[in-house]
């Protein structure tokens, strides 16, 4: 089977297939990003723009959510970050690099039950690790901070952010250092066919260059069955309202996969 032939039938399957309550359900699940449900997300950015040479940036994120529960109240989620990183010319003509970045990994300690008045929430502790293959696709340092989300699931309706800070502890002494904030908020809307649109920035800011990053995200997603197996499509741009001096400019985009192993 070709690859046109391909994504006509994920298209045709995706737009044709009614949803159930528990499939809704779990597309909302997907934007609490401390649910209690296992899920492999695989995002895809494209970015132009990068430097004087106009480079670009293409990153595949494989972003394993597995929760632990550690007793009655209370569970582990953790969130890992691996990024799968092709570009060309990002600092000048500093040619072509591919391989993997360096990996985030993310632990929230959550309540399994949300507050009295609805909130979700987790906090623990996010780590850098130099995994990059190449000098140019990370910092060669090892980071840690804080990290913490805090949420609202109303009706169809979840709104919230998502935050951490990480400093650099050890690593090449000839790198810079690190010390960066990351926020993300985000708004989405999960329907009874199980489409999610969703809105969120991914800002930055580097407190050693005083810049940010701030890439605006709308993408809209759908939650379909594959046999017994619940995978999730997405799609859409994204634009860069502010970057660093040779960072990525202009619009972008963005499309994914998930697949949910719910229990």
């Amino acid at each position: 089977m070709n690859p046109k032939s391909l994504l006509f039938m994920i298209a045709a399957t995706v737009l044709a297939s009614p949803a159930t309550a528990e499939e809704a359900d779990l597309a909302k699940q997907l934007s609490n990003p401390v649910a209690s449900l296992i899920s492999v997300p695989f995002q895809f950015n494209h970015d132009n723009g990068y430097g004087p040479a106009g480079g670009h940036k293409s990153v595949l994120n494989i972003q394993p959510v597995i929760p632990f529960s550690i007793n009655e109240d209370w569970n582990v989620i953790s969130r890992t970050v691996v990024p799968v990183v092709s570009q060309s010319d990002i600092t000048g003509n500093s040619g072509s690099q591919a391989g993997i970045g360096d990996i985030v990994q993310s632990f929230f300690f959550s309540p399994k039950q949300p507050t009295a008045g609805g909130l979700i929430w987790g906090v623990g502790p996010a780590i850098l690790l130099p995994t990059a293959t190449d000098p140019l696709l990370g910092g060669e340092k090892w980071g840690l901070g804080p990290t913490a989300v805090l949420l609202k699931q109303e009706g169809p309706w979840t709104y919230g952010a998502l935050g951490n800070h990480i400093w650099s502890v050890a690593g090449n002494s000839g790198r810079r250092d690190i010390s960066s904030t990351f926020l993300q908020p985000f708004i989405s809307y999960t329907t009874k066919d199980a489409w999610t649109f969703a809105l969120d920035t991914e800002s930055t800011y580097d407190w050693k260059s005083q810049e940010w990053s701030v890439p605006i995200n709308f993408t809209v997603s759908k939650l379909v069955m594959f046999g017994k197996q619940p995978v999730s499509f997405s799609g859409g741009p994204r634009y860069w309202a502010a970057s660093h001096e040779h960072g990525p400019d202009g619009w972008g985009f963005r499309a994914g996969i998930s697949l949910l192993f719910p229990k």
